[in-house]
């Protein structure tokens, strides 16, 4: 036998064992903190995210059921706050890989880039298809 556990005693070390975090008084102490839904933790900028892409969605999916004269200029604001609800996104995808890079994470940090340049090339899609429905609008 060779390798760590080769002199034939047990040292009683075993790395798949993990101990948790304990408090002063003993009691174990919940390392998960703050208000998470499943896995991910919910901060004040993913709640103001959120919002802003299903309302903005909820927006463009209105515009397109009304069938006046505003249609378009509806549609217009519609793809623009789209446009800006993922312009969001891909400055914060910049940001996480920015974060992630430099704290050695470089699985998470190409994750968050390619997930910001998605979210980038949405929002450029969205500010063009803006700017042609106001071009309609105006011709």
């Amino acid at each position: 036998m060779s390798g760590r556990y080769s002199q034939g005693y047990d040292s009683g070390y075993d790395p798949g064992r993990q101990v948790s975090p304990r408090r002063s008084d003993g009691s174990r102490r919940d390392v998960r903190s703050g208000p998470h839904i499943g896995p991910l933790r919910l901060t004040p900028t993913r709640v103001f995210i959120g919002i802003a892409l299903v309302g903005s969605i909820g927006y463009l999916v209105y515009s397109l059921t009304v069938r006046d004269t505003n249609q378009i200029p509806l549609l217009a604001s519609g793809a623009a706050i789209l446009g800006i609800v993922f312009a969001a996104l891909a400055v914060l995808g910049a940001w996480r890989a920015y974060g992630a890079g430099r704290d050695g994470s470089g699985g998470r940090a190409v994750l968050a880039a390619v997930l910001g340049g998605l979210a980038a090339l949405v929002s450029f899609a969205a500010f063009a298809t803006a700017a042609v429905l106001a071009l309609l609008w105006r011709g």
